[in-house]
């Protein structure tokens, strides 16, 4: 794990536990999400159309048997569903912004029911540029909810009623490798939901994005 992000992280996690020091430890998170967001945006600068479609490591087991866009689809998708259907109970920024026809996605969902081929294909279809629109705008969004969120709520658990929205919208599938989300994200409260879609997810996903640059880049001669 890049080191820079494991101690933010580590930092965040250890704050946000205290009221005395939760705002520092917000202002913790946004230090660490702007570092990985050079690293996403990077991501545009050195890599080829083609290569955000790539999956050098097909058979691995583990989050670098994906693409480049899946894997910001995905990221992002997951934080605009948990940030504003789930915490804050008002309109994604997928539907607001009107970003399914933007993005050109063939999908609403977070993409966990799409495997091997079918991420390679799903890839291509993507507009980057939307996507790269989408990414900031939910980026800013979740950062804005997050300003606002009093101490009191982080041991709040989500709602029946937001559960049930969420089964609604179908932005989680129903196949088994996706279906699991719902119950991993209803049954943490609002402090374990700033620990994994708002960072260590992020992070997850991210590190496996950067071997799969490295791959991309080693095989091309870079």
């Amino acid at each position: 794990m890049n080191k820079e992000w494991s101690e933010l992280n580590k930092t965040m996690q250890s704050q946000i536990k205290k009221k005395d020091t939760y705002s520092e430890g917000i202002s913790t998170l946004f230090e660490l999400r702007n570092s990985i967001m050079q690293t996403i945006n990077s991501f545009r600068n050195d890599l080829s159309r083609d290569d955000f479609n790539a999956i050098p490591f097909l058979n691995a087991e583990g989050y670098h048997n994906k693409t480049i866009a899946y894997s910001l689809w995905h990221v992002f998708r997951i934080e605009d569903i948990v940030a504003h259907t789930l915490i804050n109970g008002d309109d994604q920024i997928f539907y607001s912004g009107n970003y399914k026809e933007r993005i050109k996605s063939p999908i609403i969902t977070t993409g966990n029911e799409l495997v091997k081929k079918d991420i390679s294909d799903f890839s291509m279809q993507l507009d980057i540029n939307e996507l790269y629109s989408y990414i900031r705008d939910v980026k800013e969004n979740t950062e804005t909810i997050l300003r606002k969120l009093p101490y009191e709520m982080l041991k709040q658990k989500i709602s029946v009623q937001r559960r049930e929205v969420l089964l609604d919208l179908n932005v989680v599938s129903n196949a088994e490798n996706a279906l699991w989300l719902v119950d991993y994200w209803c049954t943490k409260d609002i402090r374990g939901l700033i620990q994994m879609p708002f960072s260590r997810h992020w992070i997850m996903h991210i590190e496996a994005s950067l071997r799969i640059k490295n791959k991309i880049q080693k095989s091309s001669g870079f």
